[in-house]
């Protein structure tokens, strides 16, 4: 478009609403900057280009090469002014929008104009003012991120109507009032905390704990220890809980020390990457490895090894337990370490590249890469970095992985970068140092399994069909086989597998991450980060066996066929659907039919075939270990289904 024909569009604008209905993505955008100051930021944003071609800052496109704007991640530009929520009305596969920490003021702008908006963020800005309370009366919101403003007024009850709410963030405002009821079976993350809210806090909502609703001072019920007379606190339990907080205080400060003490007694030191901004897996968070590597490509030292380490789409690295590792002999893997140091200073040299598929980089390439933050787990974090040759990979920073040696590891991870078959991520290098391990590995642009069945990845819920969910555990299988086949030496060749670990690849090709960690970590580490760890024979009586792994892919059969979020993936095991029960009262009751995800039960002549499915699930879930099918069994049912 010309800067004419641009001019011409600002005037249509301002004298007839009618122009919105011919404008292209391209001209909304331009029209949406216009309406904002201080949009220097927004300089690659220009008439007579493409927003996905040319790459706009801040605009993300579909992934299937269409050319439709997805998502706007307008973090941390300094932005200020009007935002008109009109223009961009015209990109109607908008899904997320996000504007935090930039300097907006005054009401928040009509966001519900956007009907098929998942995923708002306005966090860390100045907006004011009272919400309206039907304000989310239409929403079919997933996310919401109003934290840091100055909102006032009462929080919108029409946020207890947000069918399928996951994420809700309202702290650090000026809310007043009693709590609405929001009580939806979807929502697993929720704030309200440094409000003056007052009233007791609705029993449906006592699963989020304490700090959702700390600093409110008004607030009474169980989860801020407070009881409740006629809709107000007493100050009965003050003093107990003011001690036992004390106690906990001191305890832990303790605890620091003793920490601090023994961290003072490493000589190595590391800069590690710098976590700017961290709001939701969903936003674009920027980060810097910072190091000062003397040479431009070679060997680096252990301080400059920053890194990260845990799963794509904001999962989390686990880990598996321990086994003896005898039988591995010291140097058997013979090739040549690129870059690292022997003797005393082991563990303090480069990557070491154990696939070359992807070209060969050393630390000091991570180095110089920016990186968006993908996720923390229980062992580690996960950054995604940009190589200098173009390449996108997913650093892994895994601490403590010290259940083997430098040489045993280095065998068992060579091991794994061996493996090749299209449904399992093989690793292409690693850094080693007693501290900590890096794992990079291929970026998988699509994202998690777990995020798009509940997450807003820009999917259309009717790409994820019958036949589409079949391939993707029919694809998982298939990965599954092969590591039972490569690995038949571990009793868990897996260990870890759940949805955040599993990416799919353009043509929903499921592909299989976070495995094989079962003799490179100790028990107490498996059982914290592994979700093999978490089946019932495991919780109990800390049994170990393959039938874990059978487990973890019954909870994933059932995850894929109900839509249903398992709360079996939640440490607290709060929130989520407790898929294992919820199917097996279905099987009771014969109504499996019923519990099916209503996105692909309308495929009726395939229900018998999602029955028999759903019924392997429940069997793969089956408390005893000896009513479970063998990974091998539960294999074989799954190639034998139909389409």
């Amino acid at each position: 478009m010309s800067t004419v024909g641009f001019l011409l569009l600002l005037l249509c604008l301002s004298l007839s609403p009618d122009c919105l209905l011919s404008m292209s993505e391209a001209e909304a955008l331009l029209a949406f900057k216009k309406s904002m100051s201080n949009a220097e930021s927004l300089d690659s944003w220009k008439p007579n280009s493409d927003p996905c071609k040319d790459k706009w800052e801040g605009v993300f496109c579909d992934e299937e090469g269409k050319g439709v704007v997805i998502r706007l991640h307008l973090t941390k530009m300094s932005l200020s002014g009007t935002i008109d929520v009109n223009t961009i009305t015209q990109i109607k596969n908008l899904k997320t929008l996000s504007l935090s920490n930039n300097t907006f003021e005054g009401a928040l702008p009509p966001f519900n104009m956007l009907k098929g908006l998942r995923a708002l963020y306005v966090s860390s800005n100045k907006f004011s003012g009272e919400i309206p309370g039907d304000y989310f009366a239409d929403s079919i919101l997933r996310r919401i991120w109003l934290s840091d403003n100055e909102f006032s007024g009462k929080i919108p009850y029409s946020l207890g109507k947000v069918h399928g709410l996951m994420a809700l963030h309202l702290e650090r405002n000026k809310f007043i009032g009693a709590i609405p009821e929001i009580s939806q079976e979807s929502l697993t993350e929720l704030d309200m905390s440094g409000n003056q809210l007052e009233g007791q806090i609705p029993a449906s909502m006592e699963r989020f704990g304490a700090d959702a609703f700390k600093d409110n001072s008004g607030l009474c019920g169980k989860p801020v220890s407070k009881e409740c007379v006629n809709g107000k606190k007493t100050g009965g339990n003050v003093k107990v809980t003011i001690a036992i907080m004390i106690g906990i205080v001191v305890i832990m400060a303790l605890l620091l020390l003793l920490s601090a003490l023994i961290k003072s007694k490493n000589n190595q030191h590391e800069e590690e990457f710098d976590v700017l901004n961290k709001e939701s897996a969903e936003d674009v968070v920027e980060v810097r490895v910072h190091g000062n590597a003397k040479t431009g490509g070679g060997s680096t030292r252990s301080q400059n090894g920053g890194g990260g380490g845990g799963s794509v789409g904001g999962g989390s690295s686990r880990k598996s337990s321990t086994n003896d590792s005898s039988s591995h002999k010291k140097g058997e893997h013979g090739s040549k370490k690129a870059g690292s140091q022997q003797g005393k200073n082991a563990g303090m040299g480069d990557l070491i590249v154990i696939n070359d598929e992807k070209g060969s980089f050393g630390l000091a390439d991570l180095m110089k890469a920016s990186a968006e933050v993908l996720g923390n787990g229980a062992l580690g974090s996960a950054y995604k970095a940009v190589m200098s040759n173009g390449v996108s990979v997913v650093v892994k920073r895994i601490r403590d992985m010290n259940q083997l040696g430098k040489d045993e590891f280095d065998a068992e991870i060579r091991r794994i970068g061996k493996f090749r078959h299209k449904n399992i991520l093989t690793p292409l290098a690693y850094h080693y140092r007693k501290e900590e391990k890096l794992v990079v590995s291929e970026y998988v642009p699509k994202g998690s399994l777990l995020y798009v069945l509940h997450g807003d990845r820009g999917i259309s819920h009717a790409e994820l069909n019958w036949p589409t969910r079949l391939k993707i555990i029919k694809g998982i299988a298939s990965g599954l086989q092969y590591l039972y086949a490569e690995l038949s030496d571990y009793e868990l060749p897996h260990g870890n597998l759940k949805s955040s670990n599993i990416f799919l690849g353009s043509n929903y090709e499921p592909i299989l991450s976070d495995y094989g960690f079962f003799r490179m970590v100790t028990t107490t580490q498996a059982a914290q980060g592994m979700f093999a760890y978490k089946s019932p024979e495991s919780v109990e009586s800390q049994q170990v066996s393959s039938k874990g792994d059978v487990y973890c892919l019954g909870i994933v059969i059932l995850e894929v066929l109900t839509g249903k979020f398992p709360s079996q993936y939640l440490n607290t095991g709060k929130g989520g659907t407790n898929v294992v029960q919820w199917v097996r009262s279905a099987i009771e009751e014969k109504k499996e039919a019923e519990f099916l995800d209503p996105e692909i039960a309308s495929t009726t002549d395939a229900l018998e075939a999602m029955t028999r499915l759903l019924r392997l699930g429940a069997s793969c879930t089956e408390t005893e270990t000896n009513k479970r099918p063998s990974m091998e069994d539960a294999i074989k049912r799954i190639e034998e289904i139909q389409a």
